[in-house]
């Protein structure tokens, strides 16, 4: 077997996933140093090569539209799985907002973007719940198992008749209304400590609300978060599995299933 015929067909492989650690969570994190990403991406690629054994390409036109369709085809892959984990802060954000922690952001090291105080929290134990169910593990299986789905050779640019923009638009729906499930008992009692501030203000006008209300909403949302931590994970564990099942059904629509 000549080596050099098969140096393309390996940069392709090595395409896809160098895209789609840039968009998986928790490999694409900026406290991951570069060198180890790519380096994991690289030994990935051979393992991958070595168990699809794909046919020589040839350099020219084609090979160049064949490299942007497996950057695309990782980046989509990983930025669906992305997408899913993304309602933990989101229903971090929701209780910051009716907290009062909004005007408190932090940076975020791992993405350099400023992030809430709760939804930094909920996120840190979404990725500890993450790998202690082993779903990083999935998240591998499926960029690997991803080249049965899309072959090398296959269509190039397989986006099929919009079934993929469906997809994802649906997935961002269901993100949104994770993350209401998720924020909604702590909001839900924190808007009833308004209403209750609202009418002692009006009762007792001596009383400074500004005062007395950000520590009791504090003071309740902490409560509230300790009493529904089990339903949080509960739905933790449900964004974990549409996550990969966003993933497969991807897959199966570039596939053309």
């Amino acid at each position: 077997m000549n080596v050099i015929e098969y140096i393309p067909a390996f940069l392709l492989i090595f395409a896809r996933m160098s895209a789609f650690f840039v968009t998986m969570p928790l490999f694409s994190y900026r406290t991951i140093p570069q060198q180890h990403k790519i380096g994991f991406s690289f030994f990935l690629s051979v393992i991958v090569f070595s168990s699809v054994q794909p046919e020589p390409v040839e350099i020219g036109g084609e090979f160049v539209l064949l490299v942007l369709k497996e950057v695309i085809i990782g980046l989509m892959i990983g930025f669906s799985a992305y997408l899913m984990l993304a309602a933990v802060q989101i229903a971090g954000s929701l209780i910051d907002f009716q907290t009062g922690f909004a005007i408190a952001n932090i940076i975020d090291p791992q993405t350099g973007s400023q992030s809430p105080l709760i939804g930094q929290f909920l996120n840190v134990l979404a990725l500890l719940f993450m790998l202690s169910i082993n779903a990083h593990h999935l998240l591998l299986d499926g960029v690997f198992y991803s080249y049965q789905f899309i072959p090398l050779r296959g269509e190039l640019f397989p986006l099929g008749d919009g079934s993929a923009a469906l997809l994802i638009t649906k997935a961002f729906s269901a993100m949104f209304l994770i993350a209401f499930q998720m924020s909604f008992p702590v909001a839900a009692s924190l808007f009833l400590v308004d209403l209750a501030l609202g009418i002692t203000a009006r009762t007792v006008p001596q009383l400074n609300i500004f005062v007395v209300g950000l520590p009791l909403k504090i003071g309740v949302s902490f409560v509230m978060l300790i009493l529904v931590m089990g339903s949080i994970f509960m739905l933790i564990q449900h964004v974990m599995e549409m996550m990969i099942e966003t993933m497969r059904n991807l897959m199966q629509l570039f596939a053309g299933g």
